[in-house]
């Protein structure tokens, strides 16, 4: 029988895998379609994909609290999205999502050693070894263009988001997985349909892009729903650090479709990856 533990790493690395190809979508669709229109259509979409989800599997509500908190999330949430999405539709995916990613891990990795204190050393080893995976994942040699100024700081204020998304995330499904889920879609929703109203530039997305934006939302629905399952069944941290890996898909994508070439440094974050993976599930 698998235990929970195995199933929480599952969870990471599913919700790894379901971000990482919605933010080459979305990222891919933002280069025509713009940040904002990309966000607003993928997480409409997306609502109603959790929002069916919800009735079928969680047909009772969570507390009023853990709503509010999912708002919360929903908040920094949508603005790790935003500076994620125009990173990745201005600058290189393969720098970008990296970058993100180890910002992202950091702040519940470190919220997790306060709270819930040390795991074991074979998980702080993988822990370390995954990180270095990521950064592994965003090296660039020295003789290629130089790097952007909005490579380096749209990164950061979405790892910004991300992470205190998901120690909000991991605060608000401690009754329910989904509702929670539906809260935070919810706010987001409400913020992106103000900044489209307002925006001048903001455009309904062309018939082309919609494909992608749709498998944008419904891909960041599932990551959502995976990290929560993932932190519901073991710890933030451990979550956190799996999910964080979504830059292999990111990358692997972009160099598949984009023919953005990836250096050996990229391939040894793949290999480095996989070893830490092996550490944290020991």
């Amino acid at each position: 029988m698998i235990g929970p533990e195995t199933m929480a790493i599952a969870y990471g690395l599913s919700s790894a895998i379901a971000w990482g190809a919605g933010d080459f979508s979305a990222g891919f669709a933002s280069r025509k379609s713009g940040v904002v229109s990309v966000v607003l259509f993928s997480q409409l979409i997306g609502a109603g994909f959790l929002l069916l989800l919800a009735m079928i599997f969680s047909p009772s509500l969570p507390p009023l609290r853990d709503m509010l908190l999912g708002g919360l999330a929903g908040v920094f949430g949508v603005l790790g999205l935003m500076a994620l999405y125009e990173g990745l539709s201005r600058g290189r995916m393969g720098i970008v999502a990296p970058l993100s990613a180890i910002v992202t891990a950091l702040i519940p990795i470190g919220f997790a050693f306060f709270n819930e204190g040390l795991p074991r050393l074979s998980q702080i080893l993988g822990l370390g070894l995954a990180l270095f995976s990521v950064w592994l994942l965003s090296f660039t040699k020295s003789e290629e263009k130089k790097h952007r100024f909005t490579e380096f700081t749209l990164p950061l204020l979405a790892g910004i988001g991300f992470g205190l998304f998901f120690i909000l995330i991991d605060t608000a499904i401690h009754t329910s997985v989904l509702w929670p889920l539906v809260g935070t879609r919810c706010v987001s929703l409400l913020m992106m349909s103000i900044l489209f109203i307002s925006s001048s530039s903001a455009r309904v997305p062309q018939k082309a892009q919609l494909s992608f934006i749709a498998l944008a939302g419904i891909c960041d629905v599932l990551g959502n729903m995976f990290f929560a399952l993932a932190t519901n069944m073991g710890r933030l941290d451990i979550a956190a650090m799996l999910s964080s890996l979504f830059p292999a898909a990111t990358v692997t994508l972009a160099w598949l479709f984009l023919k953005e070439k990836l250096n050996r440094h990229q391939w040894c974050g793949v290999v480095v990856a996989l070893a830490a993976l092996f550490l944290i599930s020991a």
